[in-house]
């Protein structure tokens, strides 16, 4: 599918003017912002699963496989993992079904906790996450179409951003 050709002006632009025209100015500039980054957001993600749909993952199955092969033993309690990747419990229950449906992931009794359940990534799920984590360096993280001093500038706000919000403590 060919990619949609550019707008002849930036909506986000005209938004703005829009706010302002309305009577919101002292909103327009967050409202632009906060646009701004949804859409950002959505761009990359659509390079990131366009590069993850050939290795037959989703960003969210991606990231439970990277985190299980951080581990020391490639596995976690499902509700760590949650706690983790920031998702609801019931996000990682479906990644978890698909990549174990896919021989990528296995659920495993917890030795010492007998109501907790192991998610453990398999030979296979590290091959695949190994692949894909290559691919993602070399097509979008390496190049994520900001400057590298634009790319730090953007984590440091976005750090500060997220703590603030109550992400987590520094």
């Amino acid at each position: 599918m060919a990619e949609p050709a550019p707008l002849p002006s930036d909506p986000i632009a005209e938004a703005h003017r829009q706010w302002q025209e309305h009577g919101w100015a002292d909103a327009a500039d967050g409202m632009a912002a906060v646009t701004a980054i949804m859409r950002t957001q959505q761009i990359l993600l659509a390079r990131i699963e366009g590069v993850l749909k050939q290795f037959d993952l989703t960003f969210a199955r991606f990231e439970l496989l990277r985190l299980l092969s951080f581990t020391r033993h490639g596995s976690l309690p499902m509700a760590k993992a949650s706690a983790r990747l920031q998702v609801h419990p019931t996000s990682v229950t479906n990644a978890v079904d698909r990549l174990e449906a896919a021989a990528l992931v296995r659920r495993v009794a917890h030795p010492t906790d007998g109501r907790a359940t192991l998610v453990e990534i398999t030979d296979a799920g590290r091959e695949r996450v190994a692949a894909a984590t290559d691919e993602l360096n070399s097509v979008v993280f390496t190049r994520p179409g900001f400057s590298s001093t634009e790319v730090a500038q953007l984590n440091t706000l976005l750090h500060g951003f997220r703590r603030d919000a109550g992400d987590f403590l520094d």
